[in-house]
């Protein structure tokens, strides 16, 4: 009788490891928190063509912004976790968002899986030719001078873009005014306009710098950037003051391991590769990123902590 258990056991782990082998058998839709046009879109529709060849059916790419991406993060945690759902997350929703958010529908950490890292993109404290400082240090005199205060730009309240400038306000002791627009459009056009005189921007304002109608101040990163390597980096006046933007794919908890390796294993081969490595470098200001998915896992809980305090000593709060 147990030899009988055993023989069922065994034949109905070979079934599984059977289909799952055959995954994807269908088309797989790919969700992205952010409208078209953004950062993460386009490395969606950079991504989903090379990735649906490589599997061999058809990704199709779904734009589902809403509630600072957490519109797409409730969606892909409820969906069938078989593997035909999957996330397109940015960090500020994985990260950030359960931090400020109190009725958050969705535990990132726990309805979430990471699957494989896409992009890291460095942000650029970036200024209207117009603001009599340049560079970092002339910034930070000046806006301890400014009375009132300086306003600075950000895609939006409780985004990235809006925490690093908090995290330099506390270490810089300045002050400065937000004002949060909806997205990296937006806001870059505000801050061409003279609308605000600052903002941190990733790919949006990376083509503006380099034509001379915006000033870099400085990185966010951990080290110097390749599109703009005489910017110093803000750990160079403030150690430890490091911010690294990124995307990368996400499924429902419980889709199976063999799943989630053949995602992991064709996605990283192909951002390892020239064709597609060259148009993400193509985009501005965004390079590939490849790590393990638990090099991936152990980042996500390392800015999970990090962003917790951050929030906690600014007092942001969204309702």
């Amino acid at each position: 009788m147990r030899s009988s258990r055993i023989a069922t056991f065994l034949l109905a782990a070979l079934l599984s490891c059977t289909a799952w082998g055959q995954y994807p058998a269908r088309p797989i839709h790919l969700l992205v928190p952010n409208p078209p046009g953004g950062a993460s879109d386009t490395i969606a529709r950079i991504v989903a063509p090379a990735l649906s060849a490589a599997l061999g059916q058809p990704i199709v790419v779904e734009n589902r912004p809403g509630s600072n991406g957490n519109l797409s993060s409730e969606l892909a945690a409820r969906a069938a976790p078989d593997g035909y759902t999957l996330l397109l997350g940015q960090d500020s929703q994985i990260v950030i968002s359960p931090h400020l958010y109190p009725n958050l529908g969705v535990d990132t950490l726990k309805d979430l899986t990471p699957v494989a890292t896409l992009i890291t993109t460095q942000m650029v404290l970036a200024a209207n030719p117009s603001l009599p400082a340049k560079d970092l240090r002339e910034f930070v005199e000046l806006a301890k001078r400014a009375k009132p205060p300086l306003a600075y730009a950000s895609i939006g309240n409780g985004s990235q873009h809006h925490l690093t400038m908090e995290m330099l306000k506390l270490r810089a002791g300045i002050e400065l005014v937000h004002v949060p627009y909806k997205g990296g459009g937006p806001a870059t056009v505000a801050l061409l306009a003279g609308e605000v005189p600052v903002m941190f921007g990733g790919n949006s304002v990376t083509a503006h710098i380099r034509a001379g109608r915006l000033r870099g101040l400085a990185v966010a990163g951990k080290k110097r950037s390749a599109a703009f390597p005489d910017l110093p980096t803000l750990s160079e006046f403030y150690p430890g003051l490091e911010v690294t933007a990124w995307l990368g794919i996400f499924a429902p908890a419980g889709v199976p391991q063999p799943v989630l390796m053949r995602l992991h294993d064709d996605i990283t081969r192909l951002l390892a590769g020239s064709e597609l490595r060259d148009k993400v470098l193509g985009v501005g200001g965004l390079e590939p990123f490849v790590s393990t998915r638990e090099e991936f896992a152990a980042l996500i809980r390392a800015e999970y902590a990090k962003y917790g305090e951050v929030v906690k000593a600014t007092g942001v709060r969204i309702d």
